[in-house]
């Protein structure tokens, strides 16, 4: 585990592998010369192989200090530099000392204009934690580099409580974004539907929140017909992992339902996926429900005052002898029909279920968490989620995507799309009539099951790279957990003031 701490003793008494000095584009000489001393000089000596964009890298070894060696890493323009650019910068020190073997790293938190100093260490920690995962539960040889950093220090001349809260704060939310990952990234017999609750059940004994874990007899008391149609091909039985939030000092009396689609592996069922580029990625289905028990973990973690419960809906979906089948009308939890047409939309038919459920908390608002298309990454590839909402707050999701780095854009809702779900033997058809519009159409499948405020995120794109980005890994990545856990506590404050 990453030891965290900050102080403001003076940089040549730092004893470190690794000392990173984060400067906006034109700055880097003038802070070289704030610095001063052998660390000063080493910087300036540097300056020529500084390029100063976004993530670029000087690298100096000092002489007369206590710290190996000092990258100057650039930010970018100063008036762009916001706290994404602190989390690149960040995840660009986490890469050196693991190029390096470094097990200690030291980064100076920059004053940059409006950036508090508690948003500043926040989102430098994250930055740093994020970038030195590395997920190695199944490697019989030692992989070298990622997570040989065992402590990092910030160094906060002037703000030093502030950059400490925000330190302590994105340590936990880092640290559930990889509970998130490792949930995504491991092997699917690893993680049938019992395992995945009992993994829920051991991170909420572990964090402090409430769960109860449904077998399949309870779901089928419940009569949850979708859930138990995308299982019926299944020799696993299917789960519904409910989690439960609800500290003293709420500031909301109904709940905030977060609904995680948890498909543990989707083979397609009987409209089976090819292989290549599409199955073989497909452990990552439950990406939503990993997210969601995350997120659960990181409010508990952190005691934001937010009444929340969480839903996870989780089978894999198989072609086995009892499949379910394209033709088949099948009965929802809420008593609707849906006209089954393609067993490969099995995702907003689990959900549909857990929204119906979601009915009797009465709750405030709902968001569903789902890599639930192709089309969401067609459509806005792999560093951005699809947002829609009937009335939801869907601005308050964008502000909470642009802090978290978890970047998330509206698709439309207009009535019209729900034209292609129409069908002529049930309720509903479980996709559209056309292939455009895929993720619209989706959402609109949802939205048929809602009479309450909500949110809708499809993430297929972000939940799992392959290719690695500056602090997200190729694989898992945990998508979604900061953007919650950032729109949960502008919720707390807002209330609160």
């Amino acid at each position: 585990m990453m030891k965290i701490s900050v102080t403001r003793i003076p940089l040549a008494e730092l004893r470190v592998n690794l000392l990173v000095v984060p400067v906006p584009t034109g700055e880097a000489r003038k802070t070289a010369t704030a610095i001063g001393g052998d660390i000063g000089d080493a910087l300036t000596r540097t300056l020529g192989d500084f390029s100063r964009e976004l993530g670029s890298v000087a690298l100096a070894y000092p002489s007369g200090t206590r710290s190996d060696r000092v990258a100057l890493v650039g930010l970018g323009p100063a008036h762009k530099a916001d706290v994404e650019a602190l989390r690149v910068a960040a995840a660009t020190g986490a890469g050196l000392a693991q190029k390096t073997d470094g097990t200690t790293a030291a980064i100076v938190v920059p004053r940059l204009g409006a950036i508090s100093g508690e948003a500043a260490g926040q989102a430098l920690v994250e930055g740093f934690r994020l970038a030195s995962y590395k997920f190695a539960r199944y490697k019989t040889r030692d992989i070298g580099g990622y997570d040989r950093t065992d402590r990092l220090i910030l160094h906060a001349a002037g703000q030093e409580k502030a950059v400490r809260r925000g330190a302590e704060r994105g340590r936990t939310v880092a640290e559930a974004t990889c509970t998130a990952r490792d949930l995504v990234n491991l092997s699917p017999h690893d993680k049938t539907p019992t395992l995945l609750g009992r993994a829920a059940e051991r991170v909420a004994r572990k964090s402090g929140f409430g769960i109860t874990v449904w077998d399949k007899s309870a779901i089928e008391a419940e009569r949850m017909g979708g859930l138990l149609a995308v299982n019926r091909g299944s020799m696993e039985p299917p789960v519904l992992i409910e989690m439960t939030w609800q500290p003293q000092n709420v500031v909301n009396s109904r709940p905030v339902v977060l609904i995680g689609k948890g498909i543990v592996f989707d083979t397609g069922g009987l409209s089976l996926k090819p292989t290549r580029n599409a199955m073989d990625q497909m452990k990552a289905d439950m990406a939503g429900g990993a997210a969601v028990i995350a997120v659960m973990e990181a409010l508990a973690r952190l005691r934001i005052p937010v009444y929340v419960v969480g839903l996870v809906p989780a089978t894999d979906n198989r072609p086995g002898q009892r499949a379910y089948v394209p033709g088949d009308v099948v009965t929802m939890h809420s008593g609707n029909t849906v006209e089954v047409l393609n067993t490969d939309a099995e995702g907003r038919m689990v959900l549909a279920d857990a929204l119906s459920y979601a009915k009797i908390f009465r709750p405030e608002l709902a968001i569903t968490l789902a890599t639930l298309t192709g089309a969401q990454r067609v459509a806005y590839g792999s560093r951005v989620a699809a947002a829609m909402t009937n009335q939801g707050p869907i601005d308050k999701l964008f502000a909470a995507g642009e802090t978290s780095g978890d970047f998330v854009h509206s698709m439309p809702m207009h009535a019209h799309y729900a034209e292609a779900m129409e069908s002529e033997v049930a309720d509903i058809r479980n996709v559209g009539k056309e292939r455009e519009a895929g993720a619209i159409q989706a959402a609109k499948f949802l939205e048929f099951f809602v009479d309450y405020d909500w949110l809708h995120v499809d993430f297929a794109g972000p939940s799992f790279l392959q290719h690695a980005l500056p602090y997200r890994p190729k694989g898992g990545t945990g998508f979604g957990v900061r953007l919650i856990v950032e729109f949960l506590s502008r919720m707390a404050k807002e209330r609160k003031r």
